[in-house]
């Protein structure tokens, strides 16, 4: 099996080249490959590889710079993914697209469930919205997963910063009013190739199962929840901070304004891909007390401070 993986350089796309490599000739490619503001050689790109999957770990997501540069955020999140979406029809293959709780407005009161309409606040999840209904409507077999509050042990994420900004001030503030389900870049990797060898391999799984679907680890929290159980598995790790748990303080969203307005609810109802795909989805806590110990050991914080 041939898989053209994009964005191989980030966060996710690190992950899935792990992940996807029992499964078949990978042809991975970062920015210097595949740059998703070139249309004419992306669409040349895929046409020369002609894999049977294409998995679109790419994606701009500065959602406060895409405030100020819409045509930058809809160029890659949607004209990009619908090039991607159409050559994927004209091929036969199967296009895997990232999206985002940002779809949505975070004024349900619970989970949102995939079918619920969505409404983004700003730039970022308008131009997410619009790859996904491009993905739809070019009639190419798709999974478009959307997930929330993404992090991996490599790359910029919410939890080195949380250690950098305990390793340098003696307390924190960090939103409590808004909640989700941090969800790991391994754990989206390794669902991912599953899903996959679902539908490529095995023969009893013949029933269509194109479609979009919510993917988060189980559970919520606030991210100062998070917070919190970042400088505990810190502290347990022997970490030498200046704040600890105790210190982060609980502040409401309008106390940290920022461009982009951000949902207040991101829970996702994980039920269909949990019950079309016969999988488990673990704790959240689970990924993030293995994302901090692979941190702290790959940057040995037991010896320092954070850099």
């Amino acid at each position: 099996m041939k898989i053209l993986l994009l964005g191989k350089d980030g966060q996710l796309g690190w992950e899935l080249q792990r992940s996807l490599a029992p499964l078949g000739e990978v042809t991975a490619c970062g920015r210097n490959e595949a740059d998703l503001t070139k249309l004419t050689e992306l669409r040349a790109l895929v046409r020369a590889t002609s894999p049977q999957i294409i998995v679109n770990a790419a994606a701009y997501t500065a959602v406060d710079q895409a405030e100020s540069e819409p045509e930058q955020a809809f160029l890659i999140n949607s004209e990009a993914v619908d090039l991607l979406a159409q050559e994927a029809c004209l091929l036969n293959s199967w296009l895997i697209h990232y999206s985002t709780d940002y779809v949505f407005d975070g004024t349900e009161n619970g989970a949102y469930v995939e079918t619920d309409t969505p409404a983004p606040l700003g730039v970022y999840g308008q131009s997410k919205l619009s790859g996904e209904e491009a993905v739809r409507a070019s009639g190419c077999q798709h999974l478009i997963l959307r997930t929330s509050w993404v992090y991996a042990a490599r790359g910029n994420n919410f939890i080195k910063t949380m250690l950098r900004l305990a390793s340098e001030r003696d307390e924190l503030k960090v939103v409590c009013d808004q909640i989700g389900a941090p969800t790991s870049a391994e754990l989206l990797a390794d669902v991912t190739a599953y899903c996959l060898y679902r539908l490529q391999y095995d023969a009893s799984f013949s029933i269509e199962k194109s479609g979009t679907y919510h993917l988060t680890a189980s559970g919520i929290t606030s991210w100062h929840g998070f917070a919190r159980l970042i400088l505990e598995e810190a502290f347990e790790h022997g970490v030498e901070l200046r704040a600890t748990a105790k210190n982060v303080l609980a502040i409401p969203t309008s106390d940290y304004p920022l461009p982009a307005k951000r949902p207040a609810n991101s829970q996702l109802t994980t039920e269909k891909i949990r019950n079309t795909f016969n999988l488990e989805l673990p704790p959240w806590q689970l990924h993030a007390k293995r994302a901090l110990a692979e941190i702290v050991s790959c940057n040995g914080l037991t010896q320092k401070k954070f850099p």
